[in-house]
C-alpha cells in the first residue's frame, strides 16, 4: 500500500533539476524519486550520495551488492528497478537473478561469492567476520572495500525507504521469483 503518493508534475524547479541530473535522457523519472521530490533536500542527497558513477569497482560486482542487499531487506521496488536499468549491462543470466534473491552462490564465480557473503554477513549483525574479511582482503584493494562496504549501507537505507513508503513496482520491472516448491 502506498503511503505517500509519489509527485505529479508540474515538479517544482529543484525536483525537476534533480531528476534530469538522475534519470537516463528521455526516461521519466521512476517512483522512488518522484516520491523522495516531496522532501527536495532528501531527494537531492539521495542523488548526490549516489555510488551509481564508474567507482572502484565494476558495474557487476557492484550490482551483485546491490541486488543481494536489496532481496534480503525484501525491497522488490528497488530489485526489479535495477534488473531493468543495470542488469543486461553487468550481464546476469536469469539463474543469476534469482540467485540474488535465494542466496544460491553455485552460479557466481568465487569472488562474486564474497560479495554475497559480504551482504550477508552485513544484514545480519552489521558486521564482518574476520575470516570473510581476509578473503575479501585477499581479493579487493581497500578503497574497493570501503565502496563495497557504503554500496551495501546505501542500499539498505534505500531499502527502508521502498520497503516503508509502499512504494508500488514500476511498470515493468520484475517481481522476485517464487520460491522453489518445498523451499
Amino acid at each position: 500500500m502506498t503511503r505517500i503518493p509519489p509527485c505529479e508534475p508540474p515538479y517544482s524547479p529543484a525536483a525537476a533539476e534533480d531528476f534530469v541530473k538522475i534519470m537516463p535522457p528521455g526516461v521519466p523519472p521512476i517512483r522512488l524519486f518522484r516520491t523522495l521530490a516531496h522532501n527536495p533536500r532528501v531527494l537531492r542527497r539521495v542523488r548526490r550520495g549516489g555510488l551509481l558513477d564508474p567507482g572502484a569497482i565494476s558495474l557487476r560486482e557492484r550490482e551483485i551488492v546491490i541486488l543481494r542487499t536489496t532481496a534480503l531487506c525484501r525491497s522488490e521496488y528497488e530489485w526489479g528497478v535495477h534488473i531493468v536499468f543495470f542488469g543486461k549491462a553487468a550481464g546476469f543470466t536469469p539463474e543469476q537473478l534469482a540467485a540474488t534473491v535465494s542466496g544460491d552462490r553455485a552460479p557466481f564465480s568465487g569472488t562474486e561469492r564474497l560479495l554475497l557473503a559480504l551482504c550477508e554477513e552485513l544484514h545480519g549483525s552489521a558486521a564482518v567476520s574476520d575470516e570473510l574479511w581476509r578473503e575479501l582482503a585477499a581479493a579487493y584493494r581497500p578503497d574497493q572495500l570501503v565502496e563495497l562496504l557504503a554500496l551495501a549501507g546505501q542500499y539498505h537505507t534505500i531499502a527502508y525507504l521502498t520497503n516503508a513508503l509502499g512504494i508500488a513496482l514500476e511498470d515493468g520491472a520484475p517481481r522476485f521469483p517464487a520460491a522453489p516448491a518445498g523451499a
